[in-house]
């Protein structure tokens, strides 16, 4: 099989292509240039070109739009025009909701606030729109925080205070909060181009159990062998620090605060039972492997 892929060169892609080296031969695409003449001969394409920053407040929103949306629906058409069969494209759960004060599931109306998730939105409603020839299968994957081996972000943060045996000040906030591991979502995508039995539609993708940031805080000292420390500081004193870390540069601010303490589970249900086979790895598997991964990259 040949896929042609796009975002081949950034983190999910690079994973993907080592996770699929031995099934398929994979064609990168460059979003700069012309799209259809690439597709001529591929069975599937997939989509993980994006701006994934997602900040409520940024210099250039049109920039979310040009790489979310624009190309995502130039990249939709063209795989309408070619022959192949599987069109496979990453959103986020953050197309829906910012905060998820329920279990999301793939029926929420979908209210995003940020430029990215409106983005990611757009390219979505783009492609439901579209009447799918018949022959062909059109997924949306909306994966919640995808982490793995080489990826940084806030749980490289937590790790970075747990491992200079810092103690946890943030153990007075009682959350619960899904994860993705990047080989899950390889998995997922591996038996969609593979297997036509699995309807076209939007699916979340998320690991089996949500896991509360205390709980985190514990697996990254497990892993790295050390003792924490978690201390129960007054969240109002919290609040008040990360509100001066939205005018001063401070390890924590309003909006990172949010993303390590709010709740946001996401409900796989609906992915699980059309594939009919659990995901490969669970969620504490998948977040050891990808804190051993920082440690090894030090």
């Amino acid at each position: 099989m040949k896929i042609a892929l796009s975002g081949s060169s950034g983190f999910l892609g690079t994973n993907l292509i080592a996770y699929l080296k031995n099934f398929v031969s994979i064609r990168a695409l460059n979003r700069d240039g012309t799209i259809g003449d690439k597709l001529a001969d591929v069975q599937a394409v997939i989509n993980f070109a994006g701006l994934a920053h997602d900040l409520k407040k940024v210099s250039n929103s049109n920039a979310y739009y040009h790489v979310n949306t624009e190309y995502s629906n130039r990249l939709f058409d063209a795989f309408l025009a070619s022959d192949a069969e599987v069109f496979i494209t990453i959103s986020s759960v953050k197309a829906v909701v910012d905060v998820a004060e329920e279990i999301l599931t793939e029926e929420f109306s979908p209210n995003p606030q940020t430029h990215y998730g409106k983005s990611k939105l757009l390219a979505d409603y783009y492609i439901q729109s579209k009447q799918i020839p018949v022959g062909k299968r059109v997924y949306i994957l909306r994966p919640c925080m995808i982490h793995g081996p080489g990826n940084k972000g806030n749980l490289n943060l937590v790790y970075q205070i747990i491992r200079r045996g810092i103690p946890w000040p943030l153990g007075s906030f009682e959350n619960k909060r899904s994860y993705c591991s990047v080989e899950n979502i390889c998995f997922v995508i591996n038996e969609l181009i593979q297997r036509k039995d699995i309807p076209s539609g939007i699916y979340n993708v998320s690991d089996d159990i949500p896991i509360s940031t205390n709980q985190l805080v514990q697996i990254i000292g497990d892993t790295l062998g050390i003792k924490i420390y978690i201390l129960k500081i007054s969240p109002r004193v919290i609040r008040l620090f990360a509100h001066l870390g939205d005018f001063i540069r401070l390890p924590i601010n309003s909006d990172r605060l949010s993303k390590l303490t709010e709740n946001y589970i996401v409900s796989n249900n609906k992915l699980l039972k059309v594939i009919g086979k659990r995901l490969p790895i669970n969620s504490i598997e998948g977040l050891k492997k990808t804190i051993a991964s920082f440690k090894g990259g030090e």
